[in-house]
């Protein structure tokens, strides 16, 4: 099958994403879904408390919200490098505080803390579940899951707003409290129906990371359905990419790198935590795999490393296009893009420009460029937290799409595809 701009497009690959993305509300549930996929594909999980065993095959490490997988191949040399692709698990939404029941005038509400650059307005009017963890006395961790309209955030009725259309201004704290019901607030009552949804007992929940999602499943759209509409598209189109790069390099013959995916979380608030990339995660996985000790064998490793990472990046707004770079126009379905920042926002350089032309070609993808007007800065990624952290060669790519960090996001349907068969062929490199 081809899309209307004459590219490859396996409509099988955008499928499977959909599902994944509606499977995945958070990033514990995004988490747990990459790791089933690994198990299913005969993928070890390994504790980080455990010595670890040489010798080739499919492992895994996870940990809260943050996966990270590799495979050794059978005949894999000495200090042999890494082909990694890395993207994240967690997307700009609402998240519930630690005394959650509140409301007045009769209404039920939640309270919620604002999480990453999130686009406010789009929350506004939208029927809204509830996911996340619950962490019981005994440090046991469950998945919840409820995924039906719950919650709301009511607008301002127009009459009471004449001036709403020139301008939606929204109070952080007083206008983005859902509510969920009518009443007298209990305290407890949120916590307490979260766990009777998950078949727990509320007395046993001793902590929780819940937050909100859109209830709305992922669509294709358009005329000619080549467009895909859908929630967390960042960055769980990378992060699905990813281990379907991966699990396709762990067939290939002949492989002389170890393919890794790297999927961290808190990438949107910057990093800085025990799952991002900002923290040693991912150095002690590698340095683990290389060899404990051997401070030479893991030197040349790395130096014989690659790092892709893959991101959401910008497609050009039809109604905006003063607000992007004149001579970079990057279209939906045009084939994934490559990120480039001189300020170093994106890690690309000459060299990881080179091996990512090479990779597209290698798959027959077609590619594109992005970079940010002078006027307008651009956000970043984890690509320049990893080259600075572990000093492997870096490249930032992605795939283009509308209404960044809106709670359901645009992009071309081919694209998804188009970027998991190059990062396979990159992996395989």
């Amino acid at each position: 099958m081809t899309s209307p701009l004459g590219h490859r497009f396996d409509r099988a690959h955008t499928d499977d994403l959909m599902a994944f993305v509606a499977a995945s509300p958070s990033p514990y549930h995004a988490a747990a879904n990459v790791a089933e996929r690994l198990d299913t594909a005969g993928f070890r999980r390994v504790a980080e408390t455990d010595r670890w065993e040489g010798g080739p095959g499919g492992r895994y490490v996870r940990r809260g919200g943050a996966v990270i997988a590799w495979y050794v191949p059978e005949n894999a040399p000495e200090a042999a490098g890494f082909r990694i692709v890395g993207a994240h698990t967690d997307s700009p939404n609402l998240r519930v505080k630690p005394r959650p029941d509140t409301g007045r005038f009769g209404w039920r509400q939640v309270a919620v803390e604002l999480y990453g650059g999130t686009l406010l307005n789009t929350w506004l009017d939208r029927d809204l579940g509830l996911s996340g963890r619950l962490v019981l006395r005994d440090g046991t961790e469950h998945l919840v899951f409820v995924d039906r309209p719950l919650l709301r955030v009511p607008q301002l009725a127009i009459h009471l707003d004449r001036a709403v259309n020139e301008g939606l201004t929204l109070d952080k704290q007083q206008h983005m409290t859902p509510v969920w019901g009518l009443g007298d607030v209990a305290e407890g009552a949120l916590i307490d129906f979260v766990a009777k949804e998950a078949g727990l007992v509320a007395g046993d929940v001793a902590g929780w990371d819940l937050m909100v999602h859109d209830v709305q499943p992922p669509a294709y759209l358009g005329r000619d359905r080549e467009l895909l509409a859908s929630p967390r598209l960042d960055n769980l189109l990378s992060v699905h990419a990813g281990l379907a790069a991966l699990l396709a390099a762990a067939q290939a013959p002949d492989l002389r790198h170890i393919p890794m995916l790297a999927a961290f979380d808190h990438e949107e608030i910057g990093s800085a935590s025990t799952t991002g990339a900002a923290g040693p995660l991912l150095e002690n996985t590698l340095r683990r795999i290389v060899g404990g000790g051997a401070w030479d064998e893991q030197a040349r490793a790395f130096a014989d490393s690659l790092f892709v990472s893959s991101d959401a990046g910008h497609a050009v707004h039809p109604n905006y296009p003063e607000r992007h770079d004149p001579d970079h126009h990057p279209v939906p379905n045009g084939g994934p893009i490559l990120k480039v920042n001189a300020n170093q926002r994106y890690a690309t350089d000459a060299g990881g420009r080179a091996a990512w032309a090479a990779a597209c070609a290698r798959a027959g993808v077609p590619w594109q460029t992005f970079v940010s007007r002078n006027s307008i800065p651009c956000g970043s990624t984890i690509g320049p937290i990893t080259a600075t952290r572990l000093g492997i060669e870096t490249v930032d790519v992605g795939v283009a799409q509308l209404s960044m960090h809106s709670a359901r996001e645009l992009c071309g349907a081919s694209d998804p595809y188009l970027l998991a068969s190059a990062v396979t062929a990159l992996l395989e490199s």
